[in-house]
This record gives C-alpha cells, sequence and structure tokens, in this order.
C-alpha cells in the first residue's frame, strides 16, 4: 500500500509536472501515517499492552475506512485521466 501512495502522487508529477494537493492527496498521506502508526504498537501489544492494541484498532479501523473514501475519490481522477489519455 505504501508503494502506491508513493506512486501516485509520483506518477501524477511525471506526467503533469505539477501535483494537485486536494483531500485525495491529503488522505492518501494520512492513510500511510495511521498505516505506521498501527505497525509501531505490535512490539508492545506482543508484550500484552491493551492501549497498544486500543490504538493498532483504532488506527487499522481510521485506515480502513479512509481507503474506502480514497477508492470512491479516486474513480472521478480515473476517469479524468482515462479521457485525457492518448490510447493507441
Amino acid at each position: 500500500g505504501t508503494t502506491f501512495a508513493l506512486e501516485g502522487p509520483l506518477n501524477t508529477y511525471a506526467r503533469a509536472g505539477k501535483l494537485f494537493p486536494g483531500p485525495h492527496l491529503y488522505a492518501g498521506a494520512t492513510l500511510v501515517i495511521l498505516w505506521a502508526m498501527a505497525v509501531s504498537t505490535v512490539p508492545a501489544m506482543q508484550k500484552g499492552s491493551d492501549t497498544a492494541r486500543t490504538i493498532h484498532i483504532g488506527a487499522n479501523v481510521a485506515g480502513i475506512s479512509l481507503f474506502g473514501w480514497q477508492v470512491v475519490s479516486g474513480i472521478p481522477i480515473l476517469l479524468k485521466v482515462w479521457e485525457k489519455t492518448q490510447w493507441p
């Protein structure tokens, strides 16, 4: 997932020469932060920390919700890219 979160903006910059800051871009960046938060709690969870478990679950629930919104908000972006693409 992190690879695609980096590949998307890099691809946009390579094609258009600029980024388009907006909710979709910021949500993707936030999603990567949530994944990092969830992963960082694993060692504490292995030691039995209920606080780490709660943070882990919360970060993943928020991440899944944000990912779902990313899919929905990305469809118009995809359609716009397809519309402007020169197909062989």
